[in-house]
């Protein structure tokens, strides 16, 4: 492996860690040389991504936080402080949607649920803000590192039906660009601070949505594939290297992007 995708010796966090494309992205981490905790409010949840990754849970570190909640993540915090010491790239992969904060086919925006809009805007863009300042002191005081987002196509292009997922995750783009610049200016550059804009991946969450029972794709399952020029869904495991090259010395000056990783959805017109 070049050392400049080398991360041995580094401590990576993941919030969401235990969802399919958190489970993918510690993995990449593990398999760069980091050593890797994830954290989830879930026990359970925990548990099986543990096992996923290295078959029992000393494969990675496991810490219970709740990533709206401050006392949650600074308990967190001092846990890892007393097993690891310090701590050089967070991972905010914690997010989801509500299905108030979606309008359905035969819905308008005036049958907006303005409660799960604010709960699907806690979740997501104060789910990485608070983190990130959680943890992103850690990073500081230990020298330096990196902080990844994960962004989405909903923030940069007007997807139909996910209102609150779309407004959340514009709001982690522009905080992505302000935290950079403002990490760059006050502490010489030490802390970077990236995104991840996935495309369409199939996960637990959206299978329904994209995917028959049998399989064959739903008609907004049809719509998307036509709108991505590779004509596919992506696989979480192609989320990893950039995932890896934006935690690593390869991309030491980077700072304040979003990647989409998206099969060209974010590049077509659709002409």
């Amino acid at each position: 492996m070049s050392k400049l995708f080398d991360l041995s010796g580094k401590h990576a966090l993941l919030t969401g860690g235990s969802g399919a494309l958190g489970t993918a992205m510690a993995r990449g981490l593990l398999e760069s040389g980091a050593k890797v905790a994830l954290l989830s409010r879930n026990p359970d949840n925990l548990q099986s991504a543990a096992e996923a990754l290295g078959g029992d849970a000393g494969a990675v570190t496991l810490v219970r936080g709740d990533v709206t909640d401050v006392a949650s993540l600074t308990a967190a915090r001092d846990e890892l402080v007393k097993q690891w010491g310090r701590l050089d790239i967070l991972v905010n992969a914690a997010g989801g949607n509500r299905p108030g904060a979606t309008i359905g086919p035969e819905q308008t925006f005036f049958d907006l649920q303005i409660e799960d809009f604010a709960g699907v805007s806690k979740l997501n863009l104060d789910g990485t803000v608070i983190p990130s300042m959680v943890f992103g002191k850690l990073i500081v005081d230990g020298g330096g590192g990196s902080i990844v987002n994960i962004s989405s196509m909903a923030a940069d292009r007007a997807i139909t039906r996910v209102v609150g997922y779309s407004a959340a995750k514009a709001g982690i783009d522009n905080f992505t660009k302000w935290l950079a610049v403002e990490m760059a200016r006050k502490y010489r550059g030490s802390v970077r601070v990236n995104a991840i804009a996935p495309g369409f991946f199939i996960g637990e969450q959206n299978r329904r949505l994209l995917l028959e029972e049998d399989g064959s794709l739903t008609s907004r399952g049809k719509t998307i594939i036509n709108s991505t020029p590779m004509n596919r869904f992506g696989e979480a495991e192609e989320l990893i290297s950039t995932l890896v090259w934006l935690c690593a010395d390869a991309s030491s000056f980077v700072t304040g992007i979003v990647v989409p990783v998206d099969g060209g959805f974010s590049a077509f017109s659709g002409v």
